[in-house]
């Protein structure tokens, strides 16, 4: 059937060489199922049972993308597409996670339309590369600082605004202990080493008072997802900010998934003569249903997983990799008591590493162009100076215009970026 179904000898592989990426892009990726509740749950939201949707919503999604794309790219909610729904939408913006999740509904049917229609690669083209670079590292940036704050090595402070947590409190040292020992796992190639830090740094914690081991064998049907299901709420919709909320979770989620799908797929030797993506129409549909599904069960957006080059990298290469990723995502949904069980502070290093990946697409930041670096700068700076990833996309964007405009250059922005624009700086004017 696997034969059949993924062209598995055409592909050169087989089901043991699948079976091996799956399991090991699964273990690069499984921190989600810690970090995202944790995340979702500052907006007010069940704990609990955002656990069972983020499990549930991955395992739906990376299925889509096993048999409909047949690619091995995994799925699951976003770190950043979370930290702005949280941080900015709801506790800056000051509107209600229903409403939030309602925004992420809307931006998968409009990311369904755009890939219908094939309009995705004109909104790609209008962005400059410096500003997709330096979102990504932004992001990066306001995800570790997010981290530094789950473990207490940063805490508020009323003359600094932020300064060094408490030296003494077991959280700061269960949260370095996490970096140190993910970092060397890294180091040595270790599969997996984001999870087992995870998982080390939360024993670490149960001498000193910080992790609540569960209380019985830990396999249990999971928690309902009915205090998230479907609970949307429209009437806050129609305005601006909603409207530049709207633009930057798509935004994000369309640079998010392109750029996967095109690094993933050129270190796999996927790419046709011409630098396609094979069946990458297949892969977006996967991508945008599986946000749309994901905002029905009650998360923010889903988006493919750069660590899916992990499973890539030890072999996979068909959608039976993805097959195999979805199904260790459903047994996880036995798991419940042990992911939920695991504190912020063992979570913390996790998300400080993630930033570091995500800051790696500076290096390719001409810094040397001041009409392209000082747009990246203001973006990169702005998100975790203002806890908000919509901010940081603002200032870029302005900023890079002006600057064209300034300099003689105004033929080098494309419409889309006047358009965007005038948006901004009505949503500062109003």
């Amino acid at each position: 059937m696997f034969e059949k179904v993924f062209q598995l000898e055409k592909n050169g592989t087989n089901v043991r060489k699948e079976l091996i990426a799956g399991l090991t892009t699964f273990m690069t990726m499984a921190y989600i199922l810690t970090i995202h509740p944790k995340i979702l749950s500052d907006a007010g939201m069940n704990e609990q049972a955002l656990f069972t949707t983020t499990a549930l919503s991955a395992c739906i999604a990376t299925l889509i993308m096993a048999f409909w794309a047949k690619l091995p790219f995994a799925l699951a909610p976003g770190l950043g597409l979370n930290a702005f729904f949280v941080y900015t939408v709801v506790l800056k913006m000051g509107y209600s996670w229903q409403t939030a999740l309602t925004a992420v509904f809307i931006e998968g049917i409009i990311f369904i339309l755009l890939t219908t229609f094939n309009l995705r690669e004109a909104i790609i083209k209008s962005i400059p590369l410096s500003l997709k670079h330096a979102i990504s590292a932004g992001i990066g940036l306001f995800i570790a600082f997010i981290g530094f704050t789950y473990a207490k090595l940063i805490v508020a402070d009323e003359s600094t605004l932020v300064t060094l947590g408490n030296m003494s409190d077991p959280s700061v040292w269960i949260g370095l202990t996490g970096i140190l020992l993910i970092s060397a796992l890294l180091i040595f190639k270790i599969k997996g080493a984001i999870i087992i830090g995870i998982l080390v740094s939360a024993l670490i914690g149960i001498p000193l008072g910080i992790t609540n081991p569960p209380e019985s064998i830990p396999l249990s049907l999971p928690p309902s997802i009915k205090p998230v299901l479907l609970k949307f709420e429209f009437k806050h919709l129609i305005s601006l900010d909603m409207l530049i909320v709207l633009f930057t979770f798509l935004f994000i989620d369309m640079f998010d998934t392109v750029g996967t799908l095109v690094g993933v797929s050129s270190k796999a030797n996927m790419l046709d003569k011409n630098g396609n993506v094979p069946r990458a129409k297949q892969a977006l549909f996967s991508d945008a249903i599986g946000t749309t599904v994901g905002a029905c069960l009650g998360t923010s957006t889903v988006t493919t997983y750069v660590e899916s080059a992990a499973g890539v990298a030890v072999g996979g290469k068909t959608g039976l990799t993805s097959f195999f990723v979805a199904i260790m995502f459903a047994f996880a949904l036995l798991l419940s008591p042990v992911f939920l069980n695991i504190p912020r502070e063992a979570a913390a290093p996790a998300l400080v590493m993630v930033g570091l990946f995500m800051m790696s697409p500076v290096k390719k930041i001409n810094l040397e162009d001041y009409a392209e670096a000082i747009p990246a700068f203001l973006t990169i700076i702005i998100m975790p100076l203002t806890m908000s990833i919509s901010e940081g996309i603002v200032f870029g964007m302005l900023s890079y215009v002006i600057l064209k405009i300034l300099t003689g250059k105004w033929r080098e922005v494309s419409l889309i970026m006047y358009i965007l624009s005038v948006f901004f700086v009505l949503k500062f004017l109003i």
